[in-house]
């Protein structure tokens, strides 16, 4: 299984946000610190704001803030709503990907067992497992600032 960019791109938002309580990051300053394009971010911390997981403040002081408690963030919970398709196969979805041995596969249960065990996982850890030694996670963040995406 492969998770999206988009929510690779959720996720470190919400780390990098979890990481500066004490300020209001921005998305250039994200998109800057990870070598993402700003407008990959906008979209995501539009949706991560949808979702309610951030605020967003326009204007001269403005940026973001988690608008829950790191461990109320649970992961299980933005894979779900970030994840487009958790469909491991076509024959998860809808009758138009059956197959004609859906009827005795086997294959689709073990599948869908190992997605249920898999999120189930996630659904242990919260934001702030993801952030619990910031001092470490704060200075990769600043170390080297990556090669520049063109938005």
């Amino acid at each position: 299984m492969r998770l999206t960019v988009y929510t690779d791109y959720s996720l470190r938002v919400l780390m990098y946000v979890a990481l500066h309580p004490q300020r209001r990051p921005t998305i250039g300053e994200i998109a800057s610190t990870y070598g993402i394009s700003k407008n990959h971010v906008m979209k995501v911390v539009h949706q991560l704001g949808v979702a309610g997981y951030v605020e967003t403040l326009r204007g001269q002081s403005g940026g973001m803030r988690l608008a829950r408690s790191p461990e109320t963030i649970i992961l299980g919970e933005v894979v779900r709503r970030t994840e487009p398709d958790l469909a491991l196969m076509p024959c998860f979805g809808d009758a138009n990907g059956a197959c004609v041995l859906t009827p005795a596969c086997k294959l689709r249960r073990a599948l869908q067992e190992a997605l249920a065990a898999f999120l189930a996982v996630l659904d242990q850890y919260s934001l702030a497992d993801l952030v619990d030694n910031p001092q470490v996670l704060q200075g990769l963040l600043t170390q080297q600032p990556p090669v520049a995406v063109v938005s």
